[in-house]
């Protein structure tokens, strides 16, 4: 997405009289501050309340306690509701789930498939930020795709789905700030690998984040980036594209490379970098260049950031390198996701997320 303002500088630590723990504790309302966009004094209530442990903290103040009448109608305990509860296995009571029309073949446990969703999530946007990530959720247990590629995650929401769907392994990009997250069904997809490459030149703490899995006998490198934001980063945001494609040709022959994310990119960025490799190729262009999904970042119908103008733009794509033997994993379909509002009135993210499933010839 086009990146807001970046948030201000940690503060510097106090001077060298005080007391260590007070200075750790300046350190915690400094960074709790920082992911909560909040003023150190709301930090240090919720730290204070929290026994000073972070995570705890973190959630407390990004998922508001039940209250009583939503408590009364839902059929688990107190005690069931601590514990883990698996995301795909959930029934959810958000509306939304009841507005959604999904497309038709929904994923199922099948070895003839695989799916995956990629979403920019848009955790750096905390307003109504735990209805949007329960939204998030509620997409996730309807389609239950066998691997999640995820931007703009920040640590809580990050905990969050930690709990929420302890049917995944989330490999992440980062521990701190924003990062980006890749999601795998433990069912079905085993990691062997992961790696992150650096981007040297960014300056919005971005970089590439890889994971060798296997799948019903495949073996897949997947992929995932949030590309350098805004058009007066083209030019950083082409030298990241070119070292994803880099990567991707690199891979070895005999696995299927997917790369999804948020690229950021605009059709004449990609041009300008010469297109995509002769092996490589964008599965919305592959499909058919279907119009129900071309833009995933549409200000007309999605109002999350209240932009008067109208802007359109595909910032969310796939690439897609076949398995030097052809034919073992082919992409099918592509569908968007997010595209009712949740109750709160808003979108669960500012972009829409992408729905992709590929046939898997055995």
């Amino acid at each position: 997405m086009e990146q807001r303002s970046g948030r201000g500088a940690r503060p510097e630590a106090a001077g060298e009289e005080e007391e260590p723990e007070v200075k750790k504790r300046r350190l915690l309302c400094a960074e709790f501050a920082s992911v909560a966009s909040c003023d150190s004094s709301v930090a240090q209530c919720y730290l204070t309340e929290n026994d000073w442990e972070m995570e705890r903290a973190l959630n407390s103040y990004f998922e508001p306690p039940v209250d009583e009448s939503a408590v009364e109608s839902r059929p688990q305990t107190v005690s069931e509701l601590e514990t883990c509860v698996d995301l795909t296995n959930e029934e959810t009571t958000d509306s939304t789930s009841s507005k959604i029309s999904p497309p038709e073949n929904i994923q199922q446990e099948d070895d003839s498939m695989f799916s995956f969703i990629t979403w920019n999530i848009d955790g750096l946007d905390l307003n109504n930020l735990p209805e949007r990530a329960r939204g998030v959720c509620s997409y996730l247990a309807l389609y239950n795709p066998d691997v999640v590629f995820l931007q703009e995650v920040i640590p809580p929401y990050c905990s969050y789905l930690r709990k929420r769907a302890s049917s995944y392994e989330i490999i992440t990009g980062n521990g701190e700030g924003y990062f980006t997250a890749i999601m795998l069904k433990k069912s079905r997809v085993k990691l062997k690998s992961q790696e992150i490459i650096p981007f040297p030149g960014t300056k919005m703490m971005r970089n590439l984040l890889c994971v060798h899995v296997s799948v019903s006998g495949n073996e897949l490198y997947l992929m995932t980036s949030h590309l350098e934001s805004t058009r007066g980063h083209a030019k950083e945001r082409i030298n990241q594209l070119k070292a994803v494609l880099k990567k991707m040709q690199e891979a070895p022959e005999s696995d299927t490379v997917i790369f999804a994310g948020d690229t950021n990119l605009r059709d004449q960025e990609v041009t300008k970098c010469g297109g995509l490799p002769n092996n490589i190729l964008d599965v919305w262009e592959f499909l058919g260049k279907p119009e129900h999904c071309r833009y995933t970042w549409d200000t007309q119908m999605n109002s999350n950031l209240g932009i008067p103008n109208t802007c359109k733009l595909r910032f969310d794509r796939i690439f897609f390198r076949a398995a030097a033997e052809e034919g073992h994993i082919i992409p099918r379909s592509l569908d968007l996701l997010g595209l009712e509002k949740l109750d709160c009135g808003r979108f669960p993210s500012d972009h829409w997320g992408l729905l992709c499933n590929l046939d898997i010839i055995l």
